[in-house]
């Protein structure tokens, strides 16, 4: 607890904790201001709808970091996700059963990376950038390069691009995932089991913490929202192509970051995570308003990553992302 009478203390902290977030406000405030059209309600629920692609996919890249895992194929796993919905709806399949499958590929893809990394010690950073190598082959094989497109069922295409109570599924979709990876991090054992198997591996082994088991569910639940996350992108857009989640890969990775720059300063957490996505949509839609050519979009995601581990190391001493790239088993 800081001590009273300490008013630069006291500010120093609030804008370590929140500095980032208060950013995020005045971004968000300046778009309003200098924009065309930005605060209008199709604006605003354009940008929601995006951040619900993006911030599934990156809580689940958040899951797995909090495990000190790194999980590089979510994008490609989304698609390969993705293309085996679209194959199975655009073949007359029942959507339930195309929805069950992409989910199911999502989630196996997340198990065969936790399988790598505990049992056959494989780094996660090898070991999902091979999942994913794996993963983009499989897209390519199965489509033979020729996207899924069709007038697809509205039991299927409903999920995404229906609304409920008059708000978006989408974010219905992105509110419940969320709310589910807070609940399960911040208030049941397995998320403090998660949690001390990242900050502490060896320690929290020898604590009697089943280490190697977090690791695999965490990295599984990371499959899983991928594969929750293709889905989505599948029923919105009425179409499956190999790679049609990767535009998402470099943004998820951003939000984890700056994320982790912000309410709990050097820490992945889900209320960060979910900040972070809607400020980078946010970013992203006003930067398209006010008419910037798109590579200013890649220059400006570019400097979000080196700015917010660096802030992230300045508040703990540290650049938390780096020390998790270990390479030793």
């Amino acid at each position: 607890m800081l001590a009273p009478g300490r008013p630069g203390v006291l500010v120093s902290n609030v804008l370590t904790r929140y500095g980032t977030a208060l950013a995020g406000v005045a971004l968000f405030a300046f778009f309003a201001a200098t924009a065309p059209v930005f605060l209008s309600g199709e604006n605003q629920v354009l940008i929601l709808k995006e951040t619900a692609f993006l911030g599934i996919l990156a809580i689940g890249f958040t899951l797995a970091l909090v495990t000190a895992e790194i999980d590089l194929s979510v994008a490609e796993v989304a698609s390969l996700a993705a293309v085996v919905t679209g194959a199975l709806v655009h073949g007359g399949a029942a959507p339930w059963l195309a929805v069950g499958a992409g989910l199911a590929v999502g989630t196996l893809c997340g198990a065969a990376n936790g399988v790598a990394v505990t049992l056959l010690k494989v780094p996660s950073l090898i070991a999902t950038l091979g999942v994913a190598a794996i993963a983009k082959g499989l897209s390519f094989m199965l489509t033979q390069g020729v996207a899924f497109v069709g007038r697809w069922p509205v039991s299927f295409t409903g999920i995404a691009r229906g609304a409920t109570f008059g708000v978006p599924n989408l974010v219905w979709w992105l509110a419940g995932t969320a709310f589910g990876a807070w609940l399960l991090v911040k208030w049941t054992r397995t998320g403090a089991h998660l949690v001390a198997t990242g900050e502490a591996d060896e320690a929290a082994r020898l604590a009697g913490i089943r280490t190697a088991a977090m690791k695999r569910l965490a990295l599984t639940l990371a499959g899983a929202c991928a594969g929750l996350t293709a889905v989505l992108l599948a029923s919105s857009l009425s179409s499956a192509a190999p790679g049609m989640a990767n535009d998402h890969f470099l943004y998820a990775i951003a939000a984890v970051l700056l994320g982790m720059s912000m309410f709990e300063p050097g820490r992945p957490n889900i209320p960060g995570t979910l900040f972070a996505a809607f400020t980078l949509k946010v970013l992203g839609n006003g930067l398209v308003l006010l008419g910037a050519e798109y590579y200013w979009q890649d220059i400006v995601l570019g400097t979000i990553i080196l700015v917010s581990v660096a802030l992230s190391a300045s508040g703990t001493g540290r650049a938390p992302f780096v020390k998790k790239l270990n390479f030793r088993r």
